[in-house]
């Protein structure tokens, strides 16, 4: 029998994306960190485990040792929604295959891959499970797999589903592995889970596989933070549960007291956060139980950070398409939950939440200085997720949708972000048996459609989400793109932030709003001083052409930004109360 304390394993985090789970970079999810604290509490010492990210893999060729010499090792991944990454690249199928190759010990595969894969991460897909040359293949919980594997001297495992006392003790143990995270501590957002399964049993969702809700006590999350925090981790996001109101309660009905104990526990031993948001809300629990779920909704948005998104899956306006796919909301339904989130967590930090607007103008900024925190995003949001290639699907259906999407545009509300993808079809889901054929039939409608949302509500919601002036502290600077440099903050579907020239990559900035695109923003340095701003950033503020640029470098240096403002060019909202250095740029 094989000691665990003289074993070496390997994990390679080959990035996760599922309806209710989340691990591409810069987020690490839960499956890598769970099975870390598997392996240690099974007897591996924490020292004997390796992780590696996929990237890191691609990097750095030396790096494969430490799967080919792993006495045991653990490929994690997969994907059960499509989506385009910023941050990583998820495994692709020949290289998860290749990592089998390699593999001179026990090899195990686990995560959402167990459901299948496609040619790539992308709708309109139908999934097959594939042969991937590895020796087990985990067909229920990989972190319960691989602690069995190791209990049994990697002999073999009984395919099983770990319980909630098991997971108090591994997801904590787990947390020194994002240690060796290449984002970490910086630009490294951990996923948390405070459930799996869902009480609904939609069409195409994977997450019913899991059974009806299983929540976890808030001392085993609160734990888990702490644990992480004492690892540096300082960027969290609930972001595994069906839906955060139905937290702690029967499944379907709000509990805020669970809310309250959870979000104040977090708080209680990780002060210093700089990220704190969620992901999915299920639309149907605010109408149903509108008062619980404002009290729940007021609590998180008393304890998060700003610019939070709660994902509303409506899936479809079409009531044909509601009926076939058991969707568990109407249009009329999400339409007054997205009221409720704006009138209770739409206001910005700074704003008296008593009395704040539940929207922006979509012209004046909401604030003209740096200590001002009201020219932030608001609390929290819904996000609009909407879901094509379902049963009876029909011409109609991109109507109803575009229809309500305008509805709520018109009504002066806000919604965080619209996600628009196509059905990725799973065996086990009744998509199953129609596949990705509806999908296919409508790929040109679809593109058309998606194009026509861009153009007719995304940009217009965004400038009334972020009017010009509005400041994103902390955004990361990711790539170099046409003269430009493009970077994000940490949290639930962030910006994109186009900025004027090429500055340091890895570094972190505060910007300011000055244009919009569809789902992204330009924005400057802030606060912008005048006597030292480029030509590029002075000719991205709206009003600024290249003469009045011009004009304002050849009369440098400034006292104020007020010697630069005119009716016609408010430069003070981009400087806020700097104190502006008075030499001449250059000097």
């Amino acid at each position: 029998m094989t000691d665990p304390a003289d074993l070496s394993v390997t994990l390679v985090d080959g990035y996760v994306d599922e309806p209710a789970h989340f691990g591409v970079p810069p987020y690490i999810s839960t499956y890598p960190r769970f099975t870390a604290g598997a392996i240690v509490d099974a007897g591996v010492p924490e020292s004997n485990v390796t992780y590696h990210t996929i990237d890191e893999l691609r990097d750095d060729r030396k790096k494969w040792a430490d799967v080919a010499d792993a006495d045991l090792f653990v490929y994690l991944g997969g994907m059960t929604v499509p989506g385009k990454y910023v941050g990583g690249t998820p495994a692709e199928p020949d290289e998860v295959r290749e990592l089998a190759w390699v593999a001179e010990g026990v090899s195990v595969m686990g995560g959402p891959i167990r459901f299948g894969v496609g040619e790539e991460n992308a709708g309109a897909q139908e999934m097959q499970r594939q042969g991937l040359d590895y020796d087990f293949l985990a067909m229920a919980d990989v972190e319960a797999a691989a602690y069995d594997l190791v209990d049994n001297g990697l002999e073999g495992f009984e395919n099983r589903y770990r319980d909630n006392e098991e997971l108090d003790r591994w997801a904590a143990a787990g947390a020194f592995v994002v240690e060796q995270h290449p984002n970490h501590p910086d630009y490294l957002i951990c996923e948390l889970e405070t459930s799996r399964g869902c009480a609904y049993r939609c069409s195409f969702c994977t997450e019913p596989m899991y059974g009806n809700p299983a929540f976890r006590s808030p001392a085993s999350v609160v734990g888990e933070v702490e644990a992480l925090y004492e690892r540096g981790v300082r960027h969290l996001r609930l972001g595994r549960q069906a839906d955060i109101l139905a937290y702690g309660g029967d499944g379907e009905a709000p509990n805020p007291d669970a809310l309250r104990r959870l979000y104040g526990g977090i708080r209680e031993v990780a002060p210093n956060l700089g990220t704190l948001h969620l992901d999915n809300m299920n639309p149907i629990t605010v109408v149903k139980w509108p008062e619980k779920s404002r009290e729940g909704i007021r609590i998180i948005a008393e304890h998060n950070t700003p610019g939070d998104t709660a994902a509303f899956g409506l899936e479809s306006a079409d009531p044909v398409v509601q009926e076939e796919n058991h969707l568990n909301v109407t249009a009329d339904e999400c339409f007054r939950a997205i009221e409720i989130v704006n009138e209770e967590a739409g206001w910005r930090p700074g704003d008296d939440p008593a009395d704040a607007p539940t929207h922006g103008d979509g012209e004046t900024p909401h604030g003209s200085n740096a200590s001002d925190p009201s020219n932030r995003l608001p609390k929290l949001l819904p996000g609009i997720n909407l879901l094509h290639g379902l049963k009876g699907e029909r011409t109609e259906t991109f109507e109803h949708n575009k229809q309500f999407l305008q509805r709520v545009y018109d009504a002066g509300l806000m919604v965080r972000r619209i996600n628009i993808r196509q059905v990725m079809a799973f065996e086990g889901t009744e998509m199953a048996d129609e596949g990705a054929n509806i999908a296919n039939a409508h790929k040109k409608r679809f593109k058309r459609y998606k194009r026509e949302v861009r153009e007719e509500i995304d940009r217009p919601m965004l400038r009334r989400l972020a009017p010009v002036g509005t400041v994103l502290p902390n955004v990361h600077l990711e790539y170099h793109q046409d003269g430009r440099t493009f970077g994000r903050q940490l949290g639930t579907y962030p910006l994109l932030v186009g900025i004027p020239g090429e500055r340091e990559l890895g570094t972190t900035i505060d910007i300011a709003v000055v244009d919009h695109g569809y789902r992204s923003v330009t924005g400057v340095p802030f606060p912008l001083d005048p006597n030292g701003a480029t030509m590029d950033e002075l000719t991205a503020i709206p009003g600024i052409g290249d003469r009045t640029a011009g004009d304002i470098v050849v009369n440098r240096p400034y006292e104020s930004a007020a010697a630069v403002s005119s009716p016609e060019i408010d430069f003070e909202i981009f400087t806020g109360d700097y104190p502006l250095d008075t030499r001449a740029a250059g000097e």
